[in-house]
């Protein structure tokens, strides 16, 4: 049996964005994630299987099992499966979420101010290629692209 990737969708002009990004492919010991930018066409194709607005940019949207994660809930879900001593903080997973995303909504809202944004998405390099959704990675993914 295929054992497919969870896919983290980003917001790519977002400076404080490709920070975590990087911080989890430099974690992601065991190659559970690929990676992609909300504004990309291959993240857009895959995310209209689901219900996520085209234009949603308010969190990193997490696709895990067939299952649409945001925010804090997505945050928690990532840290699950990074090296270190990141998964400690999974358990924070069993406090509602009006107690969670709160603190994420005010980075969220407060994140092109604070941390300032690009002018495109970024481009991973040739080490984070495989990291990437690309026509080469999007197999992993399990998911079949609409025409």
């Amino acid at each position: 049996m295929t054992e497919y990737k969870s896919i983290i969708f980003f917001d790519g002009v977002c400076n404080l964005c490709n920070a975590s990004i990087d911080f989890v492919i430099q974690r992601d010991k065991k190659d559970h994630f690929l990676v992609g930018a909300l504004q990309e066409d291959f993240s857009k194709a895959i995310l209209s299987n689901f219900d996520v607005r085209e234009d949603y940019l308010d969190s990193l949207v997490l696709l895990e099992k067939g299952e649409i994660y945001y925010k804090s809930t997505a945050a928690l879900k990532i840290a699950r499966n990074l090296s270190g001593l990141w998964p400690v903080l999974y358990p924070l997973i069993f406090l509602p979420k009006f107690l969670r995303d709160p603190f994420y909504n005010w980075i969220g809202s407060n994140r092109y101010r604070w941390f300032g944004k690009k002018s495109t998405c970024r481009l991973p390099t040739p080490a984070e290629k495989a990291k990437f959704l690309s026509a080469e990675t999007i197999s992993q993914t399990g998911i079949k692209l609409s025409s």
